[in-house]
């Protein structure tokens, strides 16, 4: 059992935040969208396990790095 953040690949704003705190989630299931460049990139789960925490909002900017969602592996 651990936990995995998901950090912003690149400096964005937040468009659609996909997943619940408390939902299930798999490898590859989108669980938000940034937005960069005016092109909209899907942000995956990169682990099984539940959500924990979501740090951001949506129409909010992050810089590359920025913690996204934390993720409770199961």
């Amino acid at each position: 059992m651990g936990e995995k953040k998901v950090t912003a690949p690149l400096p964005g704003t937040i468009l659609k935040i996909k997943v619940d705190v408390g939902q299930k989630v798999s490898p590859r299931d989108v669980i938000l969208i940034i937005e960069a460049m005016k092109m909209e990139n899907e942000i995956d789960a990169l682990v099984s396990g539940e959500v924990k925490e979501v740090y951001v909002k949506e129409r909010q900017t992050v810089k590359a790095g920025a913690p996204l969602v934390s993720i409770s592996i199961s």
